[in-house]
């Protein structure tokens, strides 16, 4: 079986790569969808609204990081939808949950496991006795497992890919909106990438425009980021799993061009 791992959806651009791209993808056979989209809302968190959109677009699942409450409307909407997926590690009285086991087309099921990390990061709990304590109890009869580890430092990204190889299908980084070329699959089964990338315009910083990006740095003064324009990319990865085992036999990096300009709800 074959799971899409869409990496972190920024803005209008980002939304409108999915809605775009997503099917021509998806036709040469995806059995789960999963799509981080954290940032889908201006770059910085999302809505309900632009939730379902993605959920119309063909994403299954979604999962978020530290931005996810920079537009509040989304709390509510977390104890009510199981797909949308937040930190595990947040904090305990955060709304929703971390993680879900969800049945693909063909009846198979796969666990999905959502944790931030904790350097240069917001504060949040520790993210390995929370991965034991979900892939020990929620998840222990899902033998596809697929972590988002949406965390800023590389090493704490490899450390926890060590520390779970053999334990889950993969562990794909997030956040930092820049792919890497580290992709691969353990003598164990796990498949691993530092950062899965960014879906939204390439010609940018991370996906924002440059120019209040370069004018904070310049001065030290507090900027406004908006989405950045031009060039557009879906990027994430596709990891072929063995069913029978979960098992992952391959990993593969996604950097999908947009070529033509549609429009996508606000």
């Amino acid at each position: 079986m074959r799971i899409l791992f869409i990496a972190d959806v920024v803005g209008k651009d980002g939304r409108l790569a999915v809605k775009s791209l997503l099917p021509g993808i998806t036709s040469d056979g995806v059995d789960l969808v999963i799509a981080n989209g954290e940032n889908a809302a201006g770059g910085l968190g999302i809505t309900p609204k632009l939730a379902r959109e993605l959920f119309r677009a063909g994403v299954e699942v979604i999962t978020t990081g530290n931005h996810l409450f920079r537009r509040a409307e989304i709390a509510p909407m977390l104890d009510e939808e199981p797909r949308i997926l937040r930190p595990h590690n947040f904090r305990s009285r955060a709304p929703g949950k971390g993680y879900g086991i969800f049945t693909t087309s063909s009846g198979v099921k796969v666990g999905v496991l959502n944790l931030v990390g904790q350097l240069y990061m917001d504060p949040a709990d520790d993210p390995v006795s929370a991965a034991n304590a979900i892939l020990d109890g929620p998840l222990a009869d899902a033998s596809i497992r697929i972590l988002d580890f949406h965390a800023e430092a590389t090493g704490e990204k490899q450390g926890m890919y060590h520390y779970l190889d053999g334990r889950v299908t993969a562990v794909l980084g997030t956040h930092t909106h820049v792919q890497t070329a580290d992709e691969k699959v353990s003598s164990q089964g796990t498949a691993y990438i530092s950062d899965a990338g960014m879906t939204g315009a390439t010609n940018s910083v991370i996906g924002m425009d440059p120019r209040p990006v370069l004018e904070g740095i310049r001065t030290g003064l507090p900027q406004r980021y908006m989405p950045g324009k031009g060039d557009v990319e879906l990027q994430g990865v596709l990891i072929d799993v063995d069913a029978s085992t979960g098992l992952a036999t391959r990993i593969t990096r996604v950097k999908e061009p947009l070529e033509e300009e549609d429009d996508v709800s606000d």
